[in-house]
């Protein structure tokens, strides 16, 4: 089992923010339960290691007929917004004959660590809720031969969203069809040769960005040929202590939880210099040298730069990091690649 991480100050009531929105949720609940609305599970892709796998899926209302499907269908950015949790529902999961039951949280989030024997690669747990189709939910178990992983930003990383422009960030998040996104040139190349240097290195996909958009996302990755991996994101809406998660909080205790579960494992920090990826993957390295491999930044336009707040970078190895690490950026992924290599990355 992995290391359990400390325990959090309880939060005496919750947030006004929290209680308006459960109050609203509340009301809509009843009215569509009245109509024959039920629990449905969204699983997402877990992870774990030989003896224990960290389990991730949300509860959702929905019609009876989309229940049956398990999933949620392609649908413009608004929509995975319009969601409707089914809070403190429980979930048995099952993995390897051992069931166990578990409380879906306020917002129908269900995050947990369970014990079973995993083998490494690709496996499976299975999820259900009362009178409904169980769903299966992937995990990625790491060997524990493994010492090399990739972490990876998402949004102006993988995959152009304009984050550092606001309105544009909008659109495309809340209207723009997914289809109509597109990859950041050279990156799914550069993913797909890391992966095969380093057989069984796990990629992890970080973002600030909800879960309400993970099919999306995974539907995206998987078009664009990137390699398989969890989604690590956080949650959308009021927490119990505030209006709005904190994008970088949720990016540093990731981290830390990694570097506390897989502590034999190095990785490979990749993000851009549009937001706080430099900042945080500074941070990390500073406080868990042993487990950075290297920082891979990729660079903004001189536009994109300027709007987000930062001077462009000339591509190139970076000073920025801590002494000893090795600290990279470039424009894309093909420039990425051949910084990589001559850093004895790859």
């Amino acid at each position: 089992m992995p290391p359990t991480p400390p325990d959090q100050l309880a939060v005496p009531r919750l947030h006004r923010a929290a209680r308006f929105e459960d109050a609203v949720h509340g009301l809509v609940e009843r009215r569509l339960r009245r109509t024959g609305w039920q629990p449905n599970i969204i699983a997402y892709a877990g992870y774990g290691a030989p003896g224990w796998a960290r389990v991730l899926c949300r509860v959702l209302l929905g019609r009876p007929d989309t229940r049956r499907r398990g999933r949620l269908d392609k649908v413009r950015g608004w929509r995975s917004f319009a969601t409707l949790p089914a809070k403190h529902v429980r979930v048995t999961i099952e993995a390897d004959g051992v069931r166990q039951e578990v409380t879906a949280d306020r917002s129908g989030f269900v995050d947990t660590v369970i014990e079973g024997d995993f083998t490494p690669g690709w496996g499976c747990v299975r999820l259900s809720v009362a009178d409904a189709e169980p769903v299966e939910a992937l995990v990625r178990v790491l060997d524990p031969a493994v010492r090399f992983g990739i972490l990876s930003d998402i949004d102006d990383t993988v995959m152009v969203t304009a984050l550092p422009r606001p309105l544009l960030a909008a659109w495309n998040t809340f209207v723009l069809d997914e289809h109509a996104r597109t990859a950041v040139p050279g990156m799914a190349v550069l993913y797909e040769r890391l992966a095969t240097a380093h057989p069984g290195a796990p990629v992890f996909y970080l973002s600030t960005g909800a879960w309400n958009v993970a099919p999306t996302l995974t539907r995206f990755l998987s078009r664009h040929l990137y390699p398989a991996g969890p989604l690590l994101l956080t949650d959308w809406g009021p927490t119990a202590d505030r209006w709005f998660r904190s994008g970088r909080e949720h990016k540093r205790a990731t981290l830390a939880r990694l570097a506390r579960e897989f502590p034999e494992v190095r990785w490979l920090l990749i993000g851009d210099d549009g937001q706080h990826d430099p900042e945080i993957y500074r941070e990390f390295a500073a406080a868990h040298p042993d487990h950075v491999a290297g920082v891979a930044i990729r660079q903004l336009s001189p536009t994109q730069s300027v709007l987000a707040g930062s001077l462009p970078a000339p591509p190139g190895r970076s000073s920025s990091g801590p002494i000893g690490q090795k600290w990279l950026s470039a424009p894309d992924g093909a420039g990425l690649w051949k910084l990589l290599r001559e850093s004895d990355l790859v």
